[in-house]
């Protein structure tokens, strides 16, 4: 997880409708995510050849008072990458979230009682590899309560604007994770070409942090759509 800050005028026009940007100590944030799913399962069934594989994503953090008060805290997807054409229709399709298939390849660790080492995700557009990598340093901790690493990474909704402006919403459940410091974290992509112009200037610079998780068990529960929304 490589996090950058971002003027919030460019996230403006990306805020899914019923929620408001969600701001560390007053700056806004996107964050550069690579992982692995692993055994992954569709309502429970496990589909052949696409239980295994990498995705990458470019996101960004929102808030949403419920109808019972409480305050959700989620991620909005500005890009998702997978190796496979069909998750990413399926993906699209049932949450109209910015999927997209491209060649990928990963070095990383398939359990998460290792010590991961060297992390690299690298996707391919046109004729170039682009990828993300870091190097986990120390003992994995859990965060504290108020520190930025608990604020990236416990965000257990995500919003997604609809074709017709509405906006779904869904949640995503698993226990807190324990982290490493990254070092010698970088990416290395044409941003102008796959993400935008308005996101280069942001992903140009150093990441103002960078973090390994161990992973866990995870769901991903289905979208509902937003109601009660001026």
């Amino acid at each position: 997880m490589l996090n950058y800050e971002i003027d919030p005028k460019v996230l403006a026009p990306l805020v899914p409708v019923g929620t408001t940007l969600d701001l560390w100590q007053g700056r806004a944030l996107i964050s550069m995510v690579g992982f692995r799913f692993l055994d992954t399962r569709l309502l429970g069934v496990p589909i052949p050849g696409h239980r295994n594989f990498e995705e990458v994503n470019l996101r960004f953090y929102v808030r949403r008072e419920s109808p019972a008060g409480n305050v959700r805290r989620a991620v909005v997807f500005i890009r998702e990458i997978v190796p496979r054409h069909a998750i990413a229709l399926v993906a699209r399709m049932a949450y109209n979230e910015p999927y997209h298939a491209l060649p990928m390849r990963s070095i990383a660790p398939s359990a998460a009682t290792l010590t991961p080492g060297r992390i690299e995700y690298a996707w391919k557009l046109g004729d170039r590899w682009n990828s993300l990598t870091a190097t986990a340093a120390g003992e994995p901790v859990l965060a504290g309560p108020n520190d930025e690493a608990t604020f990236i990474t416990e965000h257990y909704w995500g919003y997604t604007r609809q074709r017709d402006g509405g906006t779904v919403e869904y949640e995503v459940t698993h226990p807190p994770w324990r982290l490493w410091q990254a070092e010698r974290a970088r990416l290395d992509a044409d941003v102008p070409t796959f993400y935008g112009q308005q996101f280069a200037t942001a992903l140009a610079s150093e990441p103002v942090s960078a973090f390994i998780a161990e992973g866990s068990p995870i769901a991903v529960y289905p979208p509902r759509r937003i109601t009660g929304v001026a």
